[in-house]
């Protein structure tokens, strides 16, 4: 009897757990985001390009990377929520400052109402 209720319990454990569900993310925001400047520095008298990207995945975290002149300057995690259309960006690190964002059309984020990133 003790081995039969074992099963049933083991069985019970089993069908439960394969029953449940992750509700899935379809937020317009996922994948990557590409903001990219040409800044010059008048002391050496050169331009550098200094691309900027942040990765949105479905579990509202994400990976920010920064590439000067096509190399990786710096990289970081990041973690981020949405609010009635506004998402909120934090950093693992405190060098760089939170974002609040907007999105305009699915390809365009928002910064105080400028562009701030296209979607790649």
């Amino acid at each position: 009897m003790k081995r039969l209720l074992y099963i049933m319990g083991i069985f019970a454990v089993v069908l439960v757990s394969n029953c449940s569900e992750i509700p899935e993310n379809n937020d317009p925001i996922l994948g990557v985001w590409v903001k990219t400047e040409l800044q010059q520095d008048a002391s050496k008298n050169t331009n550098s390009n200094v691309k900027e990207e942040w990765t949105f995945n479905d579990v509202y975290l994400g990976r920010y990377e920064r590439f000067k002149n096509g190399s990786l300057e710096y990289s970081t995690d990041f973690s981020w929520e949405v609010d009635n259309g506004v998402y909120s960006l934090k950093y693992e690190v405190d060098q760089l400052n939170p974002l609040q964002l907007t999105m305009d059309l699915p390809e365009l984020l928002l910064q105080n109402g400028e562009t701030f990133a296209t979607k790649q």
